[in-house]
């Protein structure tokens, strides 16, 4: 008797020994269609800083892992045979690696001549900050000046007493009983208070201060001025907090009096994918951690896998940065950044 044939059932049918094409799935195609779409969304609003509000501006700050992610989806979707899709999402992923990847290449000089300067910034969480690993840190690295963010009074006095005024006598207090919205400036070298560069009334404390480094050899006892910054900007974590968040990052991009050489320093709670950010150093400044190659560097949360750089030192770009560290120190979820920056010399 012959053998009757039944109808081939696998994925792909025979047709005088010649394959058909694959079964299609129309919901994995919609999947993957979705997340192409969503990766080019992201990458418009960043190439072009066009993220307004919460919660766009929030999730801006995660670009470098919208990045990994979006690599991850373009060999998906290959693998999957999708293959507009893979080609868009590698598009997606070209993009972002050019704005992305140049933060962790080094740049820029690390030396200008002029004195050498040491500036650590960190949060402190609303006081919670380890005291004694402070000013550990401070005394192991020669730290000239200091920036603090979330100081209260009570966390003043207790770094005087572990021996931070032995270090740094000279501080510009701006510290506040709310814990978040308090900030001080501590330096080695006398400093004039500046006043404070935060806009509203409730808004977290920024003071500057004009610190006055001595210049070895000057007969005159003349002295460079360095104008620095502790920098604290409102998380944009609900749309009143962003809305502030734009407004302080819009006065931090105002700039300065033409020959005045600043630093700002401190939790900016934006990252460089951020347009505001990017405005503040426009303005005039360069992230002395990308500068050295250590731009994606996370300081927040500390100990997380998922982190982001938030915490900045920017620097004037005729200084050169020649140092810089993160920090973990118990008691905050910020980490400490330490540059080791010198200013432009003099001529001679």
């Amino acid at each position: 008797m012959r053998r009757t044939e039944g109808p081939v059932t696998g994925p792909e049918s025979v047709k005088d020994g010649v394959a058909g094409p694959r079964r299609r799935f129309p919901a994995v195609t919609a999947l993957v269609a979705l997340a192409a779409l969503g990766a080019v969304v992201l990458a418009v609003l960043r190439v072009f800083g066009l993220e307004r509000g919460w919660p766009l501006v929030p999730a801006l700050a995660f670009t470098p892992h919208l990045l990994g992610l979006t690599a991850l989806a373009a060999a998906g979707a290959g693998l999957l045979r999708r293959w507009v899709c893979t080609g868009v999402l590698v598009v997606v992923v070209a993009v972002l690696s050019a704005l992305v990847v140049p933060r962790a290449v080094p740049f820029g000089v690390t030396s200008t001549g002029g004195p050498a300067v040491r500036i650590m910034t960190l949060n402190m969480l609303g006081g919670g900050a380890d005291v004694a690993e402070v000013v550990s840190l401070v005394r192991d690295r020669g730290v000239d000046v200091l920036t603090l963010q979330e100081v209260t009074p009570g966390l003043v006095r207790d770094l005087s007493a572990a021996g931070l005024d032995g270090l740094l006598p000279h501080v510009d207090d701006h510290s506040d009983p709310r814990g978040v919205h308090g900030s001080t400036i501590h330096s080695a070298f006398p400093l004039t208070d500046l006043g404070d560069a935060a806009g509203g009334r409730d808004a977290f404390a920024m003071p500057t201060s004009a610190v006055r480094l001595p210049v070895d050899g000057d007969a005159d006892g003349g002295a460079d001025v360095l104008e620095v910054t502790s920098v604290h900007v409102p998380p944009p974590l609900t749309p009143s907090y962003t809305a502030d968040w734009g407004e302080e990052l819009d006065a931090l991009a105002e700039g300065s009096e033409p020959g005045t050489t600043r630093v700002l320093a401190g939790d900016f709670n934006a990252t460089l994918d951020h347009a505001g950010m990017r405005a503040v150093l426009d303005s005039g400044y360069l992230d002395a951690a990308a500068v050295l190659g250590e731009g994606l560097e996370p300081t927040w949360p500390a100990g997380r896998l998922a982190g982001l750089t938030i915490d900045h030192v920017l620097v004037d770009p005729a200084m050169g940065v020649d140092r810089l560290e993160v920090l973990e120190v118990p008691g905050t979820d910020h980490r400490a950044v330490f540059v080791e920056v010198t200013l432009p010399g003099r001529p001679r």
